[in-house]
């Protein structure tokens, strides 16, 4: 294989710091030349873009708003029994306020590749912040349980654009020899805002309402919002695609089957309501196989697919998604099964758990940009492999040493090399993968990922919380103590952990050792 990519000149220098340092110093000020441009009218006078174009502060409205947005996501993990309360719903109808977010970013997400090509980009950037905004306003005032899920909806909707443009965004302004740091910042967003939700939503349920949970998100996208529409330019042409509209609805039952069936998978190992979901599971596997073909035979007859799926036949991308997401369905497992380890075996309040939940998010969002800096320089494997080996070690030790007797500095002291290996995992290999795509491809490449994540990050909380909650099960039926019980299950959990870390070792290992560098499909 032979690298395509051949870097054209400096990048253009920012005020904001931490961003991008540094810059052209060329006495001609108009023009500054930039890699990775994709529209010739960003690329003129031989890939020099207007220098008006200040790529820092649209890198950083991007990140700012993906990081809300993703912290929204976990936002809500402990202030579920607040909300069962406070609204007199059951634990079962109140997890699908996860769920339904869930849900929405599966259904929304593979259309991106489509609907990047098919608008503006700041038309993207616009309506994306709309709906996270919409959504929020509603949730912080909703009154009963249906508004505010609805709510969740239309938040996820928003969530659902802005991730696949921030990483494409990155690909097509940022160049090759500083595409890691930046990375390192969305490592940062993808790893330590899961990780900062309960720890902010502790702190906040102490003080105040849960609607206060809403109102803190409100000024910060407020703020991003109008930032982006000061900045934000169209880097791309639209295009007049066509919308599959078959391939939407195959795509909305398949991904919303699978997200659903995992969400239910506590209730299947409690015997509750088996039959329905394990229905749609099979309904959406279908669905996904038949939406699979379609894409594919629409790009042999030269029809556009909804998603294509050629990254896919890369293997640089192919085996660090993968990796990505043993890592990511780790963390996220972790993030929800934790906090119900510690309340429920060892007592503690909701601010505690925030509290002890923060150096670990804390350590994995300082690491991120220092090791993109690393990865620039060494690449991928040398950091990938001990980062994955790190999260193994700590998932194994967590079920070994972790109990109803552990202490407050055990878990903080296990959380935060948790966070650091997290950091060393996902930053290299969202450059590496998505980098390792033609230009063509960002966009889809890019929308596979964020779908494959949600479908992740689904089946790591599914699969901790069954078998935390088969674990506890199975040790109150020998006769074990509540909160015994409840260190057992989460044992169960953690070795699932464990287990998906140690693959991602073993698959880390085989990644090239040098920066992403563009290949073909198979």
């Amino acid at each position: 294989m032979t690298s395509t990519r051949q870097p054209t000149g400096e990048f253009p220098a920012v005020d904001a710091p931490g961003i991008i340092a540094g810059g052209a110093a060329s006495a001609d000020a108009e023009y500054a030349t930039r890699e990775g441009a994709d529209n010739p009218d960003t690329t003129v006078r031989d890939g020099r873009a207007p220098a008006s174009y200040k790529v820092a502060p649209i890198i950083a409205v991007l990140v700012v708003s993906a990081f809300v947005m993703i912290l929204n996501e976990t936002l809500l993990s402990v202030a579920l029994p607040t909300l069962m309360a406070d609204l007199s719903i059951t634990a079962v109808t109140a997890q699908w306020l996860s769920t339904g977010f869930m849900l929405t970013m599966a259904v929304v997400i593979p259309t991106t590749g489509f609907l990047m090509k098919r608008l503006s980009v700041r038309a993207v950037f616009i309506t994306a912040m709309l709906l996270f905004l919409v959504g929020t306003a509603i949730a912080m005032l909703a009154p009963t349980f249906p508004v505010l899920l609805a709510a969740r909806v239309v938040q996820a909707a928003g969530t659902a654009m802005v991730l696949p443009l921030l990483m494409t965004t990155i690909l097509a302004l940022v160049p090759i020899t500083a595409r890691g740091l930046v990375m390192g910042l969305v490592g940062v967003v993808i790893s330590a805002a899961p990780a900062l939700g309960p720890s902010i939503s502790g702190f906040i349920l102490q003080n105040w309402t849960w609607h206060y949970l809403f109102v803190m998100m409100l000024p910060i996208i407020v703020i991003a919002l109008v930032i982006g529409l000061i900045f934000m330019r169209n880097y791309t042409e639209p295009e007049k695609v066509r919308l599959d509209v078959v391939s939407v609805i195959l795509s909305a039952i398949g991904f919303g089957g699978v997200i659903y069936a995992l969400a239910s998978i506590s209730q299947i190992v409690e015997g509750e309501a088996r039959l329905v979901p394990l229905l749609v599971a099979a309904v959406g596997v279908i669905s996904l196989a038949v939406f699979t073909a379609r894409q594919v035979r629409m790009h042999a007859t030269g029809k556009e697919p909804l998603l294509d799926l050629r990254p896919l036949k890369v293997r640089t991308f192919s085996v660090s998604v993968l990796v990505i997401l043993l890592g990511f369905a780790t963390m996220l497992g972790t993030v929800v099964a934790l906090p119900l380890y510690m309340t429920g075996s060892l007592g503690m309040s909701t601010l505690d758990v925030g509290l002890t939940m923060l150096p670990g998010a804390a350590a994995s969002g300082v690491l991120g940009p220092l090791v993109g800096t690393l990865y620039d320089r060494v690449g991928p494997r040398p950091i990938v492999v001990p980062g994955a080996a790190l999260m193994a070690l700590v998932s194994w030790l967590e079920v070994l040493l972790l109990d109803a007797d552990s202490s407050q500095g055990l878990i903080i002291a296990l959380n935060v090399p948790l966070g650091i290996g997290m950091a060393m995992v996902m930053t290299p290999l969202m450059a590496l993968s998505l980098g390792s795509l033609p230009r063509t491809l960002y966009g889809h490449g890019s929308a596979i990922l964020n779908t494959l994540q949600q479908l992740a990050g689904a089946l790591g909380t599914a699969v901790f919380i069954a078998l935390l909650t088969l674990g506890s099960v199975v040790a109150a039926e020998s006769g074990a103590s509540a909160t015994i019980a409840q260190a057992s299950g989460a044992s169960w959990a953690f070795a699932f952990g464990g287990v998906m870390t140690t693959i991602a070792v073993v698959l880390g290992a085989t990644l090239k050792s040098n920066p992403a560098e563009v290949e073909q499909a198979a």
